[in-house]
Order: C-alpha cells, then sequence, then structure tokens
C-alpha cells in the first residue's frame, strides 16, 4: 500500500484538485480514496490499471463531495477566476503559456474539464477514462473531441493558437 500511495498519490491528488478547486478538501478526499483502496483492495479485478480503478473511486468521491454541504466549491464559485480572463490585457499580462492555458481550462464545462484532465495531465487512454466515468467509449470519444474543440477556442481568445486542434 505505500508504495501504491508514493507512486499514485500525486496523481490522484491533482485529478480531485481540477475539479474541487479547494486544496484542503482535495486532500481529504485524496486521503478517501486511498482509504478506500485499502479497505476494497480484494474487488479490484484488474479489468484495468490500478490508477484507473483509483481515479474512478476517486470521480466517486469528488461528486459526493460537490453535494455535500460543507463548503466545497462548486463550478459556479470561481466565477471570479473567469471574471479575469475576459480582459482583452490578459494574454499580455500572463507570459507563461502554462497560465494561460490553465486560464483557459477552467472556463470548460465540468465534464470537458475532466476529460482534459484524465487524458492529458493524468494521462489515461480515452477508452480508460470511460471506464472511470462510467460512460460508453464512444461517449468519451466525443465528449474528448468537444472538449479540445472548446479548449482550442479558448486558447485561439486568448490570443494563442493550438496547433493540436
Amino acid at each position: 500500500m505505500q508504495t501504491l500511495f508514493s507512486r499514485r498519490q500525486v496523481a490522484v491528488y491533482r485529478f480531485v484538485l481540477q475539479q474541487l478547486r479547494d486544496k484542503a478538501r482535495a486532500e481529504d478526499v485524496t486521503s478517501e480514496v486511498f482509504l478506500e483502496v485499502w479497505r476494497h483492495a480484494s474487488e479490484f479485478e484488474g479489468r484495468s490499471t490500478a490508477l484507473t480503478w483509483m481515479l474512478a473511486i476517486a470521480r466517486r468521491k469528488i461528486l459526493a463531495a460537490r453535494i455535500n454541504p460543507h463548503g466545497v466549491q462548486s463550478d459556479g464559485d470561481i466565477a471570479s477566476d473567469q471574471d479575469s480572463a475576459d480582459d482583452p490585457d490578459a494574454p499580455l499580462q500572463a507570459r507563461d503559456r502554462g497560465t494561460v492555458l490553465r486560464r483557459c481550462i477552467r472556463r470548460l464545462s465540468a465534464k470537458h474539464r475532466e476529460m482534459i484532465d484524465l487524458v492529458y495531465y493524468q494521462a489515461q487512454s480515452v477508452d480508460e477514462v470511460a471506464t472511470i466515468l462510467g460512460i460508453p467509449q464512444d461517449t468519451a470519444k466525443t465528449r474528448m473531441l468537444c472538449a479540445r474543440r472548446r479548449l482550442a477556442d479558448e486558447l485561439k481568445k486568448s490570443g494563442v493558437e493550438w496547433v493540436g486542434a
């Protein structure tokens, strides 16, 4: 368990933080994920990678945290971050392309942010993402295509041409 935690804790935490946007709650949810993994390790069937299974558990915990009335931010609570992105001078002020990219990702819908995070930051295949999200593979493929298009649109609005669109 210690090896699994040391190898996968950062990936799980980053995924949870990307969705919840609250460091303290993300730490709590990440701990809950690993506790559930420890308690239910015998239920892992090996039909996916261990990380895919853990991210699926994390996703269920994230959804539960969002409906929990104990101060977890919802997508509507990050409007202040989004408002600053509407400034036409923002791309000039954000010299770091990573800052612009993160800002553009924040403008995406929750489902699209989740797809981008799982595929590009968690290195999951679209088929693995379908397993994590509990959706058909074709739905995951379509959602990923839409997410990439929306991200390309947001980057273009920010003055960045995205070659991968």
